[in-house]
């Protein structure tokens, strides 16, 4: 076959597929890419913020999930929340894909206050909260610090939850708490860091009428 001919099969196959521009080998439909990019820019993909998009995510899941598989991730999808999200393969030397934050001492309680509001109330429909109520149940943590310190840590990690997408601002003085909130921290590894924390605030693990260690049924541990 004669170059020429080559690249007329080339244009042929091109106009043929699923190709979006000259050239694109890419296999899925438009709105599935998209999808596919909300899931790896993260932090989740949600029906509720992006209808069209998690449509297009139920219509292809096992191509999108085959894509996000090549780059070493794995696809979470929860049909009750109508939420997803995807997270590092379980893999030993898996490279690492998606953009990860660190959070500060602050950060991380206010996590933990965010995801026990949510798993106790979630149940009842959209969960809320107030930055006066999540400053009270951090109070244990101020310590030696004075309160105007103390406040504008606790105010930068309220405003560094809305950013992240775990909180999302009403128009009221409270925040509708993100259901991903239940699934950045498993079951075992709150235990942990919750017994660190006390012993830090100087203060004993939370106790059910019985006197034992009061747990939180975590379907996702």
């Amino acid at each position: 076959m004669t170059f020429e001919g080559q690249i007329l099969h080339s244009e042929v196959a091109d106009q043929s597929g699923p190709g979006l521009w000259q050239g694109d080998a890419g296999v899925l439909a438009h709105q599935s890419r998209r999808a596919l990019v909300s899931l790896v820019k993260g932090p989740y993909l949600a029906r509720s913020q992006r209808r069209e998009l998690w449509e297009a995510l139920l219509v292809d899941q096992e191509g999108i999930r085959s894509r996000l598989n090549d780059m070493f991730l794995d696809l979470v999808i929860d049909l009750e929340q109508e939420l997803a999200f995807v997270k590092p393969a379980e893999l030993e030397d898996a490279p690492e894909v998606v953009r990860t934050r660190t959070l500060t001492f602050m950060d991380t309680a206010m996590l933990l206050v965010l995801r026990q509001a949510l798993l106790l109330d979630e149940g009842r429909g959209r969960v809320l909260i107030g930055l006066e109520e999540v400053a009270e149940q951090l109070a244990v943590y101020r310590k030696s610090r004075d309160e105007p310190d103390f406040r504008k840590r606790v105010n930068a990690s309220w405003t560094n939850m809305l950013n992240l997408g775990l909180l999302h601002q009403t128009d009221t003085e409270r925040a509708e708490i993100s259901p991903i909130v239940r699934y950045l921290i498993d079951g075992p590894r709150v235990a942990t860091i919750q017994a660190t924390y006390e012993r830090l605030a100087g203060t004993e693990p939370q106790r059910n009428e019985s006197g034992e260690a009061a747990e939180v049924n975590d379907d996702a541990s």
